[in-house]
This record gives structure tokens, C-alpha cells and sequence, in this order.
């Protein structure tokens, strides 16, 4: 029997699942990780939850351009080496992007940029744990669970230059 629960949030990228343990944040899913997540299929819903509300309003901020950055508490569950790199995302700024490579070298081994790559690829928390963020060495989008179209415009937004439309759900960007 599991303790986690989680609620839905619609967001300008499409709806996003929030599911949290009892020790903080455990997973943002995407509408196509829904049903292929065997944390959501354990997991009951609860609208209540101060760890979900908590999350629910910071992402609505951070989407409105009022949040830059976020102090829900997290529950990483992965190796020790995925929460290292994990960790290391939540260090790179708003607004800012780092290479593979860079986030190796932060972790003290520029050549575990590849395993930098699958763990970062793997995150449970995307968005707050900013995966967006990581960029290929030539500065080309590669790799997003969201697809590229949401890591362009998660970068486009904390860029400033452009907002997310809430009232049509994801239909890319509008300008300010």
C-alpha cells in the first residue's frame, strides 16, 4: 500500500499529473506518461494536500511569470548518482541553460556527460527540477520528455520572450 497521491494541473504544455509522497514532491508526468507510470496507478487522488496544493500554485506562478524559482519540498527517488545530477538541475538559474557536459563537470567528471544525459533524461520532477534547462554542446535542444516544442517554449518563457497561454492549453507561445 502506497501513501502517494496526486492531482492534475492544467497547464499552458498540456496537463500535467502531480503526484507527492509523504516526504515532499515525488513526480511531475506529462499527459503521454499518465498511464505508464506505475507511480500514478498507486497513487490516489487528494485535491488537499498542502505538499500538491503547495506545487499546484508555484507552477501556476512560475507559468504566469511570477515564480522564478521553487521551494516545495522534493522526494527524488532514483540511484545516487541520478539524484546527484537531479540535484545538480536545481542549481542552474532561471533564465539560464548548461550543457551536458558543464553539469558532468559540476559533478566533478566531464566525462559522464552521457550519463549526465540518461539521468537527466530519467528526471522525475521536470520543470522544477529544470531538465529544460540542459542543452546539447552546440546549444541545440536535444531531448525533452515534454517533447521539443515544451523545451523551447519553458526556455522562450524564462527568456522573457514569451508567455504561455493558459486559455487555449498548449498551442505554443504568445508574445508579450
Amino acid at each position: 500500500m502506497t501513501d502517494d497521491v496526486f492531482t492534475a494541473l492544467p497547464s499552458p504544455i498540456g496537463s500535467l499529473t502531480l503526484i507527492a509522497s509523504n516526504r515532499g514532491l515525488a513526480a511531475i508526468l506529462w499527459q503521454s506518461q499518465r498511464s505508464n507510470r506505475e507511480a500514478m496507478r498507486a497513487a490516489t487522488e487528494d485535491l488537499r494536500n498542502p505538499i500538491l496544493c503547495a506545487a499546484r500554485r508555484q507552477l501556476e506562478e512560475y507559468f504566469a511569470f511570477k515564480r522564478k524559482t521553487f521551494d516545495v519540498p522534493l522526494d527524488f527517488e532514483g540511484t545516487p548518482f541520478q539524484k546527484r545530477v537531479w540535484n545538480a538541475l536545481l542549481t542552474i538559474p532561471f533564465g539560464q541553460t548548461r550543457t551536458y557536459g558543464e553539469i558532468a563537470e559540476q559533478l566533478g567528471d566531464r566525462n559522464l556527460m552521457r550519463a549526465v544525459g540518461a539521468a537527466n533524461g530519467q528526471n522525475p520532477i521536470p520543470i522544477i527540477a529544470p531538465c529544460h534547462r540542459v542543452i546539447g554542446a552546440s546549444g541545440s535542444l536535444i531531448g525533452f520528455g515534454g517533447g521539443l516544442e515544451v523545451k523551447a517554449a519553458l526556455l522562450d518563457l524564462e527568456s522573457g520572450s514569451a508567455r504561455l497561454d493558459f486559455g487555449a492549453g498548449f498551442a505554443g507561445t504568445s508574445a508579450r
